[in-house]
């Protein structure tokens, strides 16, 4: 995994906990820098697959267009709620680069069959299916940072 985390070391996750966690959760959001040089931001499901999270995005979309021109996104999984002790997160940084057809309509494609795989599993009932809107952004994260604020308690 990316680098080693320097800040809040005390409430780091480990790469097991981390690589469940993001197994786990359903949503993330993606940020990246908009053309007008805003942040855009927007909730996306994805799959991670133990070194990269991978994202299935419309290529028709303000995101899709947005990472491909600027590159590099920033990442965050994150779960809690009124109970400070319950936040647990992860933040991924680095580029996002477009594996295989645009849009995806099915082709065969080598790196494709494990996250579409993945997907299928946890979104689709066991079944990944292309619809010829959907396009794949692979992000190998630079940088990891998480959290579990339910470790203060130990």
């Amino acid at each position: 995994m990316a680098g080693t985390q320097r800040r809040g070391a005390a409430i780091a996750m480990d790469a097991a906990e981390v690589d469940a966690f993001l197994r786990a959760q359903p949503v993330c959001r993606v940020a990246v820098t908009a053309s007008d040089g805003h942040p855009h931001l927007s909730p996306l499901w994805f799959v991670w697959d133990g070194a990269a999270l991978w994202l299935n995005s419309l290529v028709r979309s303000r995101r899709w267009s947005d990472v491909v021109k600027q590159g590099r996104i920033a990442v965050v999984v994150d779960e809690g709620g009124f109970d400070f002790l319950a936040l647990r997160g992860v933040e991924l940084r680095g580029p996002a680069e477009v594996v295989g057809e645009v849009p995806r309509t099915g082709e065969p494609y080598d790196g494709l069959g494990e996250p579409e795989r993945l997907f299928g599993e946890k979104y689709a009932g066991g079944r990944f299916r292309h619809d010829g809107r959907h396009g794949w952004l692979r992000l190998i994260p630079d940088e990891v940072v998480s959290w579990d604020f339910g470790k203060l308690r130990r």
